[in-house]
């Protein structure tokens, strides 16, 4: 289907016409945590550790602390939106490189159900990845995939 035949038809655009492939990414496993241990110290990484990178996808695994919670012991909605911003830096730079620069345009975030004091994922995916826009779909879940307790767009500017 051509661009005009696409604009007429109630078919939404693909968001790309290439599928993300082995070859786009610029930072492995290896280098996009070496490049995480650098530009942030362990100290101060308190959103997750990073488990996965593959094509389009990076995964976090996040142990939260009773710091981490509010009352009626939940884990705090600016830890999630924290662990999902770094989820969504991750598989930006995993594609694009180490470009530190590289910030957050947009957040919108959707708390599902509350997050108890037990290990938290964050399961990023990249949807588009413009000349200067980036856009991913994070998803944090507990327990199993389909337990979602939050879902985010996040939107990072490149520079």
């Amino acid at each position: 289907m051509n661009e005009s035949e696409r604009a007429m038809s109630s078919e939404p655009a693909p968001i790309s016409d290439a599928p993300i492939s082995e070859a786009m990414l610029r930072l492995d496993f290896d280098a996009l945590s070496a490049f995480l241990d650098e530009a942030f110290p362990a100290a101060q990484r308190a959103f997750g550790r990073l488990v996965l990178v593959e094509p389009g996808h990076t995964r976090l695994r996040l142990e939260p602390t009773p710091a981490m919670l509010r009352p009626g012991n939940i884990v705090s909605g600016p830890t999630l939106m924290g662990m999902a911003d770094v989820a969504a830096y991750t598989v930006i730079l995993a594609h694009i490189g180490p470009v530190a620069m590289t910030v957050t345009n947009s957040v919108n975030i959707s708390f599902l159900r509350a997050c108890s004091l037990a290990p938290v994922v964050a399961d990023a995916r990249l949807l588009k990845l413009g000349r200067k826009l980036a856009v991913t779909d994070i998803r944090l879940w507990q327990d199993h995939e389909a337990r979602l307790v939050a879902q985010a767009i996040v939107s990072y500017v490149l520079p």
